[in-house]
């Protein structure tokens, strides 16, 4: 796949090289590269731009950024573009994915190719430097089954463990990884790859194995992104289809916190290095899917129309993080409780259908110009 790059402001950021953000387009990659450009480190994005809604956060990147930024649009399944990208890097985090269940379960090849050889094309690229970046990347929770061994119960309107430590505490890095449907096995598989790397190589890696994440800029689908997807529909006055009971419990991390962690990983490199880490909102911050229409009812004064449907593949019933290990490591902790951080994104989102709404409503109005007009307008030319 022909990479293009395009170069906006590099030399206002000084000739610094910059930080290489695969899926930088995305909702976790543009929240992520929006800090460092504030903070006036340049930024290089490699994105596909395949997933609907990044082109917007793209532009939003561009505006608000018009120096610092630069974007090569690529796949990194195209090893050659991914070298290209990771020699000019002085830190490499790597986002690029594909992110459902259900879509591995559609087409399990493609969904392989991104997330495993795509993680082993960025792994390659920064071995193969004199003096490799170091390297964070995202998997997931899903690394570690659908968790059927553990004794789970009703607590009201949610499911809850029946150990004590794991109710007190979540789930930890000791647990033994289980990898359930395609999605969970390529994101294993890069998971280890990744570790294996940084044990076989030297490479300075650290794997946070998230949770739930939200906030703004993310444009949530049925298949990923449900905290935003279940406002999204609210909003536009749509039903939400719940798959199994709705008494699925998960934590929630909102998308800063997600970012003071990864810049805390990138400043605790050489004592992180090899490490993978649970990384969530932890027991503080737990909801289930009931809680979140509850709580949109409260925000949009009105509750959602609900149909059910069957559990789908890998779906756990309890999923919570344990993240102290990290905590202890680097003295991180979520600074957005579950109930502040749902408002800000139901705002934010509510802001960007309004404008959207306006946006066409003024598009509409516009007089349409004759057609000899209209030629010349797409010519360039006019008198």
């Amino acid at each position: 796949m022909r990479a293009v790059t395009t170069d906006e402001g590099a030399t206002a950021a000084g000739g610094a090289r910059p930080t290489l953000i695969t899926g930088g387009a995305g909702f976790v990659g543009a929240n992520l590269a929006h800090r460092l450009l504030s903070e006036q480190r340049p930024v290089l994005v490699l994105d596909n731009l395949s997933r609907p809604g990044v082109e917007r956060n793209l532009a939003w990147l561009r505006e608000q950024h018009p120096a610092g930024l630069e974007v090569t649009i690529a796949d990194v399944r195209d090893a050659k573009a991914v070298a290209r990208a990771v020699a000019r890097a002085r830190q490499v985090f790597h986002f690029a994915a594909q992110v459902a269940v259900t879509t591995s379960l559609v087409d399990p090849r493609e969904d392989f190719e991104i997330n495993a050889l795509g993680t082993l094309n960025v792994l390659e690229a920064v071995r193969a430097r004199a003096e490799p970046p170091p390297v964070v990347i995202t998997s997931t929770n899903k690394v570690y089954g659908g968790l059927e061994d553990i004794a789970i119960g009703l607590d009201g309107r949610h499911y809850a463990p029946e150990s004590e430590q794991i109710a007190a505490h979540g789930i930890s890095e000791d647990r033994p990884l289980d990898f359930h449907s395609p999605y969970g096995c390529s994101k294993g598989t890069a998971d280890q790859y990744v570790h294996d790397y940084a044990r076989s190589y030297g490479l300075k890696t650290v794997v946070f194995r998230m949770s739930c994440i939200y906030g703004q800029r993310q444009f949530g689908t049925e298949d990923q992104g449900w905290v935003a997807h279940f406002l999204l529909r609210a909003i536009d006055g749509k039903p939400i289809t719940l798959f199994g009971d709705g008494m699925q419990v998960r934590d929630i991390l909102f998308v800063d916190d997600l970012v003071d962690a990864f810049l805390l990983a990138e400043r605790h490199i050489d004592r992180l290095a090899g490490k993978a880490f649970n990384i969530g909102g932890g027991p503080g911050n737990v909801i289930s899917l009931l809680d979140l229409l509850d709580r949109i009812e409260r925000l949009h004064g009105r509750r959602p129309a609900v149909t059910f449907e069957g559990w789908r593949t890998g779906d756990q019933r309890y999923y919570v993080s344990d993240p102290r290990r990290f905590q202890q490591a680097t003295g991180w902790a979520p600074r957005v409780g579950a109930e502040q951080g749902i408002e800000r994104l139901y705002r934010w989102l509510r802001e960007l259908r309004a404008a959207a709404r306006t946006s066409e409503r003024g598009a509409r109005s516009e007089p349409r110009l004759p057609a000899s007009a209209r030629v010349l307008a797409r010519a360039g030319g006019g008198s």
